[in-house]
């Protein structure tokens, strides 16, 4: 239960991260804030620390990482690593129509926090290319690991 200001209480979903996890979000969070800053700072931030991860991840981080749709699995196992531009996505899906693609394939992993662009600020910018967020990361793994 966490306690506000005015004296009203309310639960609060906890989640277990592991450290590299964490590591990804605070590599993507705003390096303004104070939080970030001390991570950027961080020894271990300059370099990735293998980790192992447990075999069983708690089922809150797999409901929250989980998708029911195919196709944004399909467009996370084929994104994996990479930063990749909406032609070289619908060559390896195999796809030829682009609105069909944008619509089906590209939005719902975008509104589902999957994919992010690398150009957010200019949709239309000429070199754009779409990569995985830090959740389509974590999806990513638990998907190769299987």
């Amino acid at each position: 239960m966490v306690q506000f200001g005015s004296g009203s209480q309310r639960e609060v979903q906890d989640f277990m991260l592991t450290r590299y996890a964490c590591y990804l979000i605070a590599q993507n969070g705003d390096p303004k804030s104070g939080k970030c800053q001390k991570a950027y700072k961080h020894p271990t931030s300059t370099r990735q620390v293998p980790e192992q991860v447990p075999e069983q991840v708690p089922e809150q981080v797999r409901d929250i990482l989980h998708t029911d749709n195919p196709l944004i699995i399909e467009l996370i196992k084929i994104i994996g690593n990479e930063e990749l531009s909406v032609s070289q996505l619908m060559e390896r899906t195999e796809l030829k129509h682009r609105p069909n693609f944008i619509e089906y394939h590209l939005n719902p992993a975008i509104a589902g926090g999957y994919v992010q662009l690398l150009y957010p600020k200019s949709p239309r910018h000429p070199r754009q290319k779409y990569l995985l967020t830090v959740k389509g990361q974590m999806l990513y793994q638990e998907l190769t690991k299987q």
